[in-house]
């Protein structure tokens, strides 16, 4: 039973390492867009100039990035088999020290690069002070997307439910579509990472006033953001408050070349706060579990977060020298749809494969925890694929522009 088991397993991860291996671009193209979820734009001339080898190599670190904190992001949602209550029974052992540490070294702590990297991106384009035409071009790239997304996981995940007894979120009201789809009020039972993309969206629209403001009011700005996630404000205006606080230091970054100086660090002190803080964020998170001060436990977070984005520029601008980057590469045009992807997957496909792994606490459980990211991006690379080839129009729709057919 247990070789019958192991093999199992070794054929499902070697079919993901194959998938990503014979990943190439030639069914993948880029939307020129001003975000983290696309690579850096040449977008203010009608026909862009060659960049300089510094220049291609901040490109290719933006990219790098984006498939790493994607990637992370996979552990914050990794199935696990189990509901909150038995979870909690399982806090401090072992593999739940590993999903914790997974998820906060990869996960929660790299996703603030991301909304970094966004205000740095509108910083220096031209075409994000066009109020109206910015704001139409992201409601095509980032709004759009995240309304369909939400509507497909409905359909896959709630129909799931409703027909084979799936356990999952299903429709309660009429209004519980309309929230879970918009996201007025609260953030989705199913996408639950698609307020993201909701704030994300709302700070673009706020971009053409923010690129206009001085150094200081940007300060203001942010450290009215840093304080509304520290206090746990927020919601229904920004679902998350630390998302307009990155989006504003990108904006600032840009303005001081703070991007190419954290380049030019030495890498273990680009590290260095990183890990000294997540050491402290994990023996929180681990031994101590939720405590009596939950504003001093988000300021800790914040703290990590904002350390976390340099170390994680640092490290993606060292990957970018070097011939890792071109694998990294090949794949990044399918980050943003592995990011709206990634929790249908999950939802639907990590039953079916915890009967092979186990659920958390089996012994085989924790190949499929490291593994989660990786089976996840080659379902993507291979659906994407097909869409392009299939119903290119599709593709383009759902990645908001990103995957294209040559």
């Amino acid at each position: 039973m247990a070789y019958a088991r192991t093999r199992a397993i070794s054929r499902v991860l070697l079919s993901s390492f194959y998938l990503i291996s014979v990943t190439d671009q030639s069914s993948a193209g880029n939307i020129g867009s001003a975000d983290a979820l696309s690579r850096e734009p040449h977008q203010d001339a009608c026909v862009p100039e060659p960049l300089s080898a510094h220049g291609a190599r901040r490109s290719d670190a933006i990219a790098i990035a984006r498939v790493i904190c994607i990637l992370g992001v996979v552990y914050v949602h990794a199935w696990t088999g189990l509901n909150g209550e038995a979870l909690a029974q399982l806090h401090g052992t072992t593999q739940d020290n590993l999903r914790w540490t997974l998820m906060e070294i990869f996960g929660r702590s790299a996703v603030p690069l991301l909304g970094l990297i966004s205000g740095w991106l509108v910083a220096g384009s031209d075409r994000t002070r066009a109020w109206r035409r910015h704001v139409g071009r992201k409601a095509r790239t980032i709004l759009l997307p995240m309304i369909l997304w939400n509507l497909l996981a409905i359909l896959f995940v709630s129909g799931a439910a409703l027909l084979f007894g799936l356990a999952a979120p299903v429709p309660p009201s009429p209004w519980w579509v309309v929230d879970e789809v918009l996201i007025l009020t609260r953030n989705p039972d199913i996408n639950v990472q698609m307020p993201f993309l909701r704030d994300l969206f709302l700070c673009m629209v706020a971009a053409p006033l923010l690129v206009r403001l001085p150094a200081w009011a940007l300060a203001v700005v942010a450290m009215l953001a840093a304080g509304a996630h520290v206090a746990g404000i927020g919601p229904p205006l920004l679902m998350r408050a630390s998302i307009l606080l990155f989006f504003v230091i990108g904006i600032l970054a840009r303005r001081g070349d703070i991007a190419d100086r954290v380049a030019r660090m030495p890498v273990l002190l680009a590290l260095a706060p990183f890990l000294l803080l997540m050491v402290t964020q994990l023996y929180r998170t681990i031994m101590i579990a939720d405590g009596d001060w939950p504003m001093a436990q988000r300021g800790l977070d914040l703290a990590v977060r904002m350390a976390a984005a340099m170390a994680f520029w640092r490290f993606s601008w060292m990957l970018a020298g070097t011939r890792l980057r071109v694998p990294i590469l090949r794949i990044e045009p399918y980050a943003f749809f592995l990011f709206c992807l990634h929790l249908i997957l999950i939802w639907l496909g990590g039953p079916l494969l915890g009967h092979i792994f186990g659920r958390m606490g089996s012994p085989f459980y924790p190949v499929y925890l490291v593994a989660q990211p990786f089976i996840v991006l080659a379902l993507t690379v291979l659906i994407g694929r097909l869409l392009v080839r299939l119903v290119p129009g599709t593709a383009a729709l759902l990645s908001g522009g990103r995957l294209r057919a040559r």
